[in-house]
C-alpha cells in the first residue's frame, strides 16, 4: 500500500497493481479498495491500477468534520501524484466525487462513472427519516441492520445484488463502515448539480447504467449524458447498482471497449 497526503493533511492510501497506463479506481459508499476485487485481475492486464481507500475507510485517515469537498481533494491528490495521463473510474458516491475532481484535473484522458447519484428533481427518495432510523441502529450497535436499510431503502438495490454483496469477503468491512452512509447521503442530498459548471469538460466519459437500476440512478446518468460534451451511456442489461459483483464481465467489457475507443483517437 502507498500513501499520498491530501490538501488537509489526511493520508489517503491506495494499492498499486498491474502494468500499463494508469487507471484510478474510486469506490462507493461503505466500500474500500477491495470493492474492485471481482474485476481487478482483468484490469491489471491492461492498466497500472491505483485502487484507493476513501477517507474513513481501510487504511486511509479521516477528518473530524465531513464535507464532500475533502473527498474531491483526495482524488485530485492521488491523480496528481501520477505523472502521466490517467483514466478515472468512480462508482456511486465515489463517481460523484470523481465527477467533481474531473473539473480540477488537467491530466485525465478518460472518465468512467458508474451511476453517480446526483440529485434529480422528481426522482429523489425521502431519505431523512430513514437516515434517522439508520443512525439509531448504529447507536445501538446494529450496524449490519443499518447497512441493509441503507442499501435497500436509499440505494434501492435489488435483493439479488444485496445477496451478492453479503456473500463477498469484504462484507464485514462494509458493516464496520456503515456509519459513513449517514454523512455521505446528507452530503449527496445537499449537492447542487449545475450543468453550466461542466460545459467545458471535454474528457471522454463513459456512463455505466444498470438496466434494472433505481429510477434516480438512471435519471442521474441521463442528466449527465445530456450535459457532458463527450459522453455515452452503456447499459448493463439485467443489472442494477453493483454489477461488479453480479456480472463483472459486463463491466470489464464496457470499460476495455471504451479504453480501446479513446486510445484509437490518439
Amino acid at each position: 500500500m502507498e500513501t499520498v497526503e491530501s490538501t488537509d493533511g489526511t493520508p489517503i492510501v491506495f494499492e498499486r497493481t498491474g502494468d500499463g497506463p494508469p487507471l484510478v479506481l474510486v469506490h462507493g459508499s461503505t466500500a474500500d479498495h477491495t470493492r474492485w476485487d471481482p474485476i481487478l485481475p482483468a484490469f491489471e492486464e491492461r492498466f497500472t491500477v491505483y485502487a484507493l481507500d476513501r477517507r474513513g475507510r481501510g487504511a486511509s485517515g479521516d477528518s473530524p468534520e465531513y464535507v464532500m469537498e475533502r473527498e474531491v481533494e483526495d482524488i485530485v491528490a492521488v491523480v496528481e501524484a501520477i505523472d502521466e495521463p490517467v483514466t478515472l473510474f468512480g462508482h456511486s458516491y465515489g463517481a460523484m466525487c470523481s465527477l467533481e475532481a474531473a473539473l480540477r484535473l488537467s491530466t485525465l484522458c478518460a472518465l468512467v462513472l458508474y451511476e453517480p447519484p446526483i440529485p434529480v428533481v422528481g426522482f429523489e427518495p425521502d431519505s431523512e427519516g430513514t437516515l434517522a432510523e439508520i443512525a439509531a441502529l448504529h447507536e445501538r450497535g446494529e450496524d449490519e441492520d443499518a447497512l441493509v436499510r441503507f442499501l435497500r431503502e436509499i440505494a434501492e438495490i435489488p435483493l439479488f445484488e444485496l445477496d451478492a454483496l453479503r456473500s463477498a469477503p469484504n462484507w464485514p468491512a462494509r458493516v464496520e463502515a456503515a456509519h459513513t452512509v449517514i454523512r455521505e447521503e446528507r452530503a449527496r442530498t445537499e449537492y447542487e448539480f449545475d450543468p453550466a459548471r461542466f460545459e467545458d469538460l471535454t474528457t471522454p466519459t463513459l456512463l455505466l447504467v444498470g438496466g434494472e437500476t433505481a429510477p434516480l440512478h438512471a435519471a442521474a446518468s441521463s442528466t449527465l449524458d445530456e450535459t457532458l460534451e463527450d459522453s455515452r451511456i452503456v447499459l448493463l442489461e439485467g443489472q442494477a447498482h453493483a454489477a461488479m459483483n453480479t456480472a463483472p464481465e459486463l463491466v470489464i467489457d464496457a470499460v476495455l471497449t471504451f479504453d480501446d475507443e479513446v486510445r484509437s483517437r490518439e
